[in-house]
């Protein structure tokens, strides 16, 4: 015979009366004053709030020097970002009318290429072809190594005007 017992349920906490608290009128409160905590009373010597002062005065040229040299330096960024986009662009466009230039000489070669009646013929259209097609490459290509030589020295020209006036700076500093 096994005999089973019932497992009693764990009595529930008491719930906890609430309590209402009365609100207390403001009142101020004042610490008291130890002596041990008082700051003692001297005076400051005159050279040492000269050099405080001094040295106060030095950091805030710092600061406006540093200042300075931040705000010039992101003006020289946003200038080189725009010469840059504004080069970008430029340079962009010119690849694309090469591409239309490239593209309507091809369709025009094939155009003529099937109305060619001997092989002779369709040879002598396809040298030609090509010997114009490399010369207009060659050409493009200049274009676009100049377009891109203009552009580095226009990004870079402004940043090397600021190192150079940085290091004349320095050295004058």
């Amino acid at each position: 015979m096994t005999e089973t017992t019932a497992a009693k349920p764990a009595a529930k906490p008491a719930a906890k009366a609430r309590t209402t608290k009365a609100k207390a009128a403001p009142s101020k409160v004042t610490f008291p004053e130890f002596e041990a905590f008082a700051m003692p009373k001297m005076e400051v010597p005159a050279a040492f709030r000269e050099a405080t002062e001094k040295s106060l005065e030095n950091a805030r040229e710092a600061y406006d020097k540093v200042k300075t040299a931040a705000e010039d330096a992101t003006d020289l960024l946003e200038d080189t970002f725009e010469t840059s986009r504004q080069g970008v662009v430029e340079f962009n466009h010119k690849a694309v009318d090469a591409a239309k230039t490239n593209a309507d000489a091809t369709f025009t070669f094939i155009k003529d290429i099937m109305s060619v009646k001997t092989l002779a013929e369709a040879i002598e259209l396809q040298s030609t072809f090509a010997r114009a097609q490399f010369d207009a490459l060659s050409s493009q290509s200049k274009e676009m190594q100049e377009l891109a030589t203009k552009l580095g020295t226009d990004v870079s020209a402004p940043v090397k005007e600021a190192v150079e006036k940085s290091f004349k700076d320095l050295k004058v500093n």
